[in-house]
């Protein structure tokens, strides 16, 4: 059973960071793409990033150049350095694990068939 667990969130000021971590176990991590939603009080998930099992990135246009993503397949984790955090940035934000391996990069979450129990990021202004 793949577990993704993630961590890292809090309250934060606006124009600080944090940085999110997901660790994943259960099943080979390196060949999977991996992705970051997020969702606030009364909306739908929101795509922010993507990483794709060969390493290339895709960023939200909400989030470009602010957000960083990364894995380490050594430590089975995914990585969202998020800077410069604006207050709209304040949802609960889940990792996912894409379906199949080796597939290409989604930004549709029912691409991913597993999902952390998420992660709250507050930013106040």
């Amino acid at each position: 059973q793949v577990q993704l667990v993630e961590s890292g969130g809090g309250l934060v000021q606006a124009g600080g960071s944090l940085r999110l971590s997901c660790a994943a176990s259960g099943r080979t991590f390196s060949g999977y793409n991996l992705g970051w939603f997020r969702q606030a009080p009364g909306k739908d998930y929101e795509f922010v990033s993507a990483i794709s099992w060969s390493n290339g990135y895709t960023y939200a246009d909400a989030v470009k150049g602010r957000f960083t993503i990364s894995r380490d397949n050594v430590k089975n984790t995914v990585y969202l350095q998020m800077n410069s955090l604006k207050s709209e940035d304040t949802a609960v934000y889940y990792c996912a694990q894409a379906a199949r391996m080796f597939g290409r990069t989604s930004y549709a979450i029912e691409d991913y068939d597993y999902r952390g129990q998420g992660t709250q990021v507050t930013v106040s202004s």
